[in-house]
């Protein structure tokens, strides 16, 4: 095989392999050689002339193979893994993911705000009992809604919400720099913004301003009827502090996709709180996933062709 232009590294990503993700690159990209890299072998070899590389990581072994390497297009949203600075140093650009997540995530945070207001969980024990019995329910619509993080996945759920009619209260870095909702504060005023919110969805990267950022603290400041939907990352929530307030009905719910500890232990004390909903970092799977990284990689392509700034760059 001549040197491949994209060079498609082994992975598997929520039960989808890299013929996948090779094949809708072609798809796209029609005149362009597009390799698949089977082996560590095959790997050191077709990254000697590959002009992009697409995967989920690359160590020093294979950067130093790479002789015409100008992007690595990194199939995840979150690039800390990775070598930057290493990469950086060979003259590599890196892109990342960001975006892939929007849809499919943002329907489970909806769908979790659902299920919370209709009290579906509570539906789905009196069934495996088969009791028939009546229950209150809320709704979303005409809601307050605080989301926190307003990055693409937060824009995503704001978007979604539209529909329902509700204020929306959004948290960022930057408030000054304004966003999608109809107010928006910044992460040191955490407080006010998630007040008056029957909701709380935690959309946020984990950092050092983010982690415990829902302490015990936070949690009694939150409406006695709201509920926390985390798909973030697990430690943003101080979990002692979380279940004790459940316990004790000081909020309505969680509905919790990411936990700390995680995976959650099968004795921890979430597992038997009728208010939780549990999905194991679930949220984030979509058959669609390969597709929306390769249009985000076409699109850097052209751009690469083209000499213009790269879409999503990190590096």
């Amino acid at each position: 095989m001549s040197d491949p232009d994209v060079l498609v590294l082994r992975q598997t990503i929520h039960g989808l392999g890299p013929d996948e993700l090779a094949n809708a690159i072609r798809e796209r990209l029609p005149g362009t050689e597009v390799a698949r890299a089977r082996t560590p072998a095959e790997e050191r070899d077709l990254i000697r002339g590959a002009r992009v590389a697409v995967g989920l990581n690359i160590d020093e072994e294979l950067l130093d193979a790479a002789e015409a390497l100008e992007l690595f297009a990194c199939v995840f949203a979150g690039t800390g893994h990775l070598p930057r600075d290493l990469l950086a140093d060979h003259g590599v650009a890196v892109t990342n993911a960001s975006g892939v997540h929007g849809p499919n995530i943002a329907e489970h945070v909806v769908g979790s705000m659902i299920a919370h207001a209709r009290q579906f969980h509570r539906a789905y024990r009196q069934q495996s009992r088969r009791e028939w019995r009546t229950y209150e329910t809320t709704e979303v619509y005409g809601s307050t809604v605080a989301v926190v993080g307003l990055g693409a996945i937060g824009r995503a759920v704001v978007d979604r919400l539209e529909s329902f009619d509700v204020e929306t209260v959004g948290v960022r870095y930057s408030p000054e720099k304004g966003g999608p909702t109809d107010e928006v504060y910044g992460f040191d005023e955490f407080h006010e913004a998630v007040t008056d919110a029957e909701y709380v969805v935690l959309a946020c990267p984990l950092t050092d301003a983010t982690r415990g950022l829902v302490d015990a603290d936070a949690l009694r400041t939150m409406r006695p009827d709201a509920v926390l939907v985390n798909i973030a990352r697990g430690p943003v929530v101080d979990t002692d502090a979380l279940v004790t307030e459940l316990r004790n009905n000081r909020i309505r719910g969680a509905a919790l996709d990411v936990t700390d500890p995680e995976p959650l232990p099968e004795d921890h004390p979430l597992w038997g709180l009728s208010n939780a909903t549990i999905t194991p970092h679930n949220a984030g799977h979509t058959p669609e996933y390969y597709e929306r990284v390769a249009d985000i990689l076409a699109d850097n392509v052209a751009r690469l062709d083209a000499g213009d700034d790269l879409r999503n760059r990190v590096v």
